[in-house]
Formats: structure tokens, C-alpha cells, sequence
């Protein structure tokens, strides 16, 4: 079971499409881009090893494409990071997909512990884990019968999470997560990816008494909280305003309320890529980057 439905398949997918970053760097990390015939709905350039075998499968759109052109690269099986994009309101429904013959697959760090009702990015009734990311690497890997490469992919990033928390004394770093929009931002709450970055750390995320994924909160509330570090989307689509972290980093520096914080004058800043911020493989990225500048900060608090 997946999200609630099978996924029935005969034999292995031959023509994928991955209608998020998160998933086609799964795949692309499984060693499938031969399987893949389109990826869609990008927030960052791709990882650097993957670039190659990324460059030989088609991009069907940056953001979210039309069904149709979904649909013109005669796929037999669609995944998705996000019941937004592979849901109502998306590209279609899963069961519209499956009218047609075309398996799907959601991540499963989007259903279970997560609400997508309403407008926002939805909510979370328990914190996320990496284990949800580790199940989405053996649902995939199982699907395409690349078992083995699952198992060896999971204990990678088991092990460089290990690496990267390794003596660390976070415990008095008070984090804020900005992933984009400058006049109304969106800031994490407890429990979604960069909840798993601050568990991993020892730290504490100001906005940890929200279990919204991204709440939008006035900068007058983000002031009151006075982060000692602040996490910065650096993203290179183009959908919200300041996506990358140097306009953030601008912002923050120029804007009234937030040029007075305590982390902005001391530019404790941490440039995250958006798939690090998002349920994904690169969390574990997230974990090693923010490890690596709270030691370089040195004591805070």
C-alpha cells in the first residue's frame, strides 16, 4: 500500500515520469535515468553527480505540467514528492492517472502523519523522520525491482548523518527556517524536513509550537522570536519573491524589524537549497550544512 492505494504493476516501469525534484533524484540516484521520459516542478539545480544522467531525461516544465503533456510521453508510471502536484488542484488525480493504465506513487513523508486540507502546505499530526524518506527509497526501489541499490543508497545517508552530528553541541542554537516570499514568508514549523534537521542537530526551532509545514508569519512576529541562526531558501526557481539567499540576505538587512535581529547582525546565515528544506534525500544535505556553520558560529546563547 501507498497513501492509502496499490500500486499494481505486472513488471518493473519502463517510461517514468517524476513529477518532483525529490522523486527524480531518487530515481536518478537509483542508477534509473534510462527509465525516466520526463521530470517536472523543479525548485534547485540538480545534484552535481546526477547532472550527467539528469541532462539525457526530458524536463516536461519547471513547475507543474499540464496532464497533457504528462500524458504526450506515454508513461506507465508517475511519482510525486507532493499530493499537491499528484492530487486535486494538481496535474490530476492518481485515480485519473490509473483510469488510464498509469501507476502512481506518493511520497509517503505527504500522507500518513500529514493534513494537505485547506490552502497552505498542510500540517503534520506527528513529526516527520528520515524513515518516511527511507521508505520512499525502498517503495521506488522495490517497484523497479533495484532492491540492493535501495538498501545501499539508505545506508549512506545513514551514515553521513551520523558524520555530520558527531560531537555537535547544539543544544542552545535557536534556528529559523525561511523558505521564500518576503512580504508574507514562509517559516517552518516543528515537524516537517526542517524538523528533522533540528532533532538531528540537538537545536531548537523558534517556530517549533506550529505543526503548519510552512505558516506564513509577519516579520513583526519572526523579530519577537530573535533567531540566533537563520536558514535561507536558496532557490533558483522563480515563483515567490526573494527566492535566492542573497535576496533574502538583502532583505534581511534592509527591512526595518529584521536589520535590528540579533543573527542578522551577526549574518548567521545558512543558504540551504529548497529540496534540503523539503522532505527529501537532500535533508540529509540540510543536517550536514547547518552542522557545519553552527561550528563555525561557535557558542551561541
Amino acid at each position: 500500500m501507498n497513501c492509502g492505494k496499490t500500486v499494481a504493476l505486472s513488471e518493473p516501469p519502463k517510461r517514468a515520469v517524476a513529477l518532483n525534484q525529490g522523486s527524480a533524484e531518487i530515481l536518478l540516484s537509483l542508477g534509473l535515468g534510462d527509465r525516466l521520459v520526463g521530470t517536472a516542478t523543479w525548485t534547485d539545480t540538480v545534484l552535481p553527480e546526477l547532472a550527467a544522467a539528469n541532462e539525457k531525461v526530458p524536463r516536461l516544465a519547471d513547475k507543474a505540467p499540464s496532464f497533457e503533456k504528462v500524458l504526450e510521453v506515454e508513461p506507465d508510471f508517475v511519482s510525486a514528492s507532493f499530493e499537491s502536484v499528484l492530487g486535486t488542484g494538481g496535474v490530476a488525480t492518481r485515480e485519473r492517472f490509473e483510469e488510464l493504465g498509469v501507476a502512481t506513487y506518493l511520497s509517503p513523508t505527504d500522507c500518513g502523519t500529514k493534513v494537505n486540507n485547506g490552502d497552505g502546505d498542510g500540517e503534520r499530526t506527528a513529526p516527520l523522520t528520515m524513515d518516511a524518506v527511507y521508505q520512499e527509497i525502498r517503495d521506488l526501489a522495490a517497484i523497479f525491482e533495484v532492491a540492493d541499490r535501495g538498501e545501499r543508497m539508505i545506508a549512506d545517508l545513514r551514515e553521513r548523518l551520523d558524520a555530520a552530528t558527531e560531537g555537535l553541541d547544539a543544544s542552545r542554537a535557536r534556528i529559523l527556517y525561511w523558505f521564500a516570499n518576503s512580504e508574507s514568508p514562509y517559516m517552518a514549523g516543528c515537524c516537517g524536513s526542517p524538523g528533522v534537521i533540528t532533532t538531528e542537530l540537538g537545536a531548537a526551532n523558534v517556530f517549533a509550537d506550529t505543526r503548519a509545514e510552512w505558516p506564513q508569519i509577519s516579520w513583526e512576529t519572526v523579530a519577537e522570536r530573535d533567531p540566533d541562526v537563520i536558514v535561507l531558501g536558496d532557490l533558483t526557481r522563480k515563483s515567490q519573491t526573494a527566492e535566492t539567499a542573497a535576496a533574502k540576505i538583502a532583505f534581511l538587512e534592509s527591512h526595518p524589524v529584521t536589520s535590528r535581529m540579533d543573527a542578522v547582525q551577526a549574518k548567521r546565515f545558512v543558504p540551504l537549497s529548497g529540496q534540503a528544506l523539503n522532505p527529501t534525500i537532500r535533508t540529509v544535505e540540510g543536517v550536514e550544512k547547518v552542522a557545519s556553520a553552527l561550528r563555525g558560529f561557535g557558542p551561541l546563547g
